[in-house]
């Protein structure tokens, strides 16, 4: 093959790549149509919940936003934190009795204030700001 053809080619497989790194990248106010989350709020921006949908002493955890549980402590308030475990980044599995529930190693989380209230996780789950419209919860930005 000669240098020039050589040349040609790996131009236009760097051209290629360029233009899908760029592809991917993409825009965040493009509307994406993410399939990984709970069905509600998969375009950015939007709600990731409703009220009626959070059961008073548990919680669901919504994965459209990139990973936030959602719980009610007590009825009519409202708590979210990451829905990482800080023992080992596992993602929540189930909110219960006012507990979030890590299953990977046992680690349980308060529903009302994300610490951490059996081991092996010792570091509390960041809490989020929620807000709120009608029966539409969002992240708070």
């Amino acid at each position: 093959m000669s240098e020039t053809t050589r040349r040609a080619v790996l131009a236009g497989a760097a051209g290629v790549t360029a233009a899908s790194v760029l592809a991917a990248c993409g825009d965040d106010k493009g509307g994406s149509d993410s399939t990984a989350g709970s069905g509600s709020g998969s375009s950015p921006g939007g709600p990731i919940a409703k009220k009626a949908d959070i059961p008073v002493g548990g919680g669901k955890i919504v994965s459209d936003d990139g990973g936030t549980v959602i719980t009610q402590p007590e009825s009519g308030t409202y708590k979210a934190f990451t829905a990482i475990c800080t023992h080992q980044q596992c993602v929540v599995t189930d909110v219960a009795n006012n507990n979030i529930n890590c299953k990977c190693h046992g680690s349980t989380f308060s529903a009302a204030d994300g610490s951490a209230t059996n081991p092996p996780a010792t570091s509390p789950l960041q809490e989020k700001k929620l807000r709120f419209e009608g029966d539409d919860i969002y992240i708070a930005t």
